[in-house]
């Protein structure tokens, strides 16, 4: 989808930041922009910012684990833009700790976000986009820890991979069955986001094990060092352009990922990615 002006783009997770940024692209690119976010404050603070910008804007509360919700922020969006041409399903949650010891509400979190989140969007929004008969893309936030197992990290990642998969299975369906729509799994490694501090939006949060501790301060330690949102936004907006299926926001992850499917041929455990992103 080579233009963007004058189009409408759906962003979950707006409230900060790669959703934040994404939102903020996409009006420079002279969208229409349709953004929710769980965080009353933080989204209307982008609201108000887009607007100001003479961006014309919705903004939504909304629990992207809530499939109702979801369906009706979709119906406002398309009552108020009359089409969806750009959907990103960003909202995302982490939660860590050693896979054997973390509570079943602890994965049922992470997947009612990042998995039930994607597939709520998929579902709330393809259907009408495709019978809208014009080009578009949806844009699905995995992670890394969606292409690599992610040690300590159990849930997470779980969820993670689930998204990724969802995400190429959407790909393959479109191209499939003809449609104009096309899609692409966004992995973000290292980006400073608040993503290590989503216990904040959990619904009865509970005081970290020594374990969870642990990986929080790793995360919060890489996402201090992590490249700026914006530079997400702007691979985001070249992938939605060039068709490209796979945004790998380090380039470092690319040797990892020809180890990993050379070690699975042969049967063996594949090595973790060493690196530590770095802005």
């Amino acid at each position: 989808m080579e233009r963007l002006e004058g189009r409408v783009a759906v962003v979950t997770g707006a409230g900060s930041g790669i959703g934040r940024a994404l939102a903020e692209r996409f009006a420079a690119e002279g969208m229409n922009v349709a953004i929710a976010d769980i965080e009353k404050e933080p989204l209307d603070d982008v609201r108000r910012d887009l607007t100001e910008r003479g961006t014309p804007v919705l903004a939504q509360v909304l629990d992207v684990g809530d499939e109702q919700a979801v369906h009706t922020f979709a119906d406002r969006a398309f009552d108020r833009f009359g089409a969806v041409h750009l959907l990103c399903n960003n909202a995302g949650v982490f939660s860590g700790g050693q896979i054997w010891s973390r509570p079943a509400s602890d994965f049922a979190w992470a997947l009612q976000v990042n998995l039930w989140g994607v597939l709520h969007g998929i579902q709330a929004f393809v259907p009408r986009m495709i019978e809208g008969g014009d080009e578009g893309h949806i844009v699905n936030t995995a992670s890394v820890a969606g292409l690599f197992a992610s040690p300590f990290s159990g849930p997470y990642s779980v969820s993670k991979f689930a998204a990724y998969a969802a995400t190429e299975c959407l790909a393959h369906e479109l191209v499939i069955t003809g449609s104009k729509l096309r899609a692409s799994a966004l992995c973000p490694g290292g980006v400073a986001t608040r993503i290590h501090q989503s216990d904040r939006n959990r619904p009865a949060p509970s005081a970290p094990t020594g374990d969870q501790a642990f990986v929080d301060q790793i995360i919060a330690d890489t996402v201090a060092g992590g490249i700026p949102p914006a530079q997400v936004a702007d691979q985001v907006v070249d992938a939605v352009r060039t068709q490209r299926f796979l945004i790998l926001t380090h380039d470092t992850y690319r040797p990892g990922l020809t180890a990993r499917a050379n070690a699975l041929t042969a049967g063996a455990l594949p090595d973790l990615p060493d690196y530590e992103p770095r802005a």
